[in-house]
Parts: C-alpha cells; structure tokens; sequence
C-alpha cells in the first residue's frame, strides 16, 4: 500500500524541483529588471518592497501551477513558466505607464504603487493561467 502511494514520488520531486529552479529564475530576472533592489529593501524592512515583490512572485507562481497541472512533461511546463516570467515582466513595465516612477516609489515605502503593481500581477497571472488550455 505504502509502495504504491510513492510510486508517483519521483514525478512529484520532478515537477517541484522545476517549479523551484522556474521560481528562483523568475526572482532573478525580475529583480533585474526592476529598477529598485527588492531583496535590499526588504532587508532594510521596506513594507512596499516585500508587498510587490511578493504579489509578483504569486502572480507568477498561479501559471507556473497551472503549468504543471496541464502540460505533459517538464520541457513544456518550463516553456509555459517562461512564458509566464513574460508576462510578468510586460506587467511591470504596463503598470509603470499611469504611475510615473514606480520604482522610486516602492523604494521610498509608497505603499500604494506597491500594492497596484502587485495586484496587477496577480491579475495577469491568473489570466495567464486560465489561458493555458489545451
């Protein structure tokens, strides 16, 4: 009974370790792209910061589930979180335009533009997720 309730575990480690090595990308490459130091601010405990870094990273995370739920084999669920990762970028840089420097904002501790950027990507991220069918 034990045996077969872990015969999916190697596919489990499969799939968690590619959405952790998808979710450590992300954090990378967005926190290059934004123009403020997230982790920094954070550190120096910025609420703003942590708020928009954190609902972008749940903005990402949404598709990257359902990237896993729904593709047939990690190639393709790294494809779709990839994607993902696009998505939450041109977020940032669409929720840049009615709120002018955005970046210096969050960094100041503006609550608000933090909060309207993370939103956002959540938003995105779960209309990104649901247009993953197949």
């Amino acid at each position: 009974m034990i045996l077969q309730s872990l015969a999916g575990l190697p596919a489990f480690l499969l799939y968690f370790c590619t959405g952790l090595i998808a979710v450590v990308l992300y954090l990378f490459v967005y926190t290059r792209v934004t123009r403020h130091d997230e982790f920094q601010l954070i550190c120096d405990n910025h609420p703003a910061a942590a708020i928009a870094l954190g609902l972008s990273l749940v903005g990402f995370v949404i598709p990257v589930v359902s990237a896993i739920m729904h593709t047939v084999n990690v190639i393709d669920c790294l494809i779709w979180s990839v994607i993902a990762l696009i998505v939450q970028i041109a977020v940032y840089y669409i929720v840049k335009i009615p709120v002018p420097n955005l970046s210096g904002r969050i960094a100041a501790g503006e609550l608000a533009p933090a909060i309207w950027l993370g939103l956002s990507s959540v938003a995105a991220g779960a209309i990104n997720a649901a247009s993953m069918v197949y």
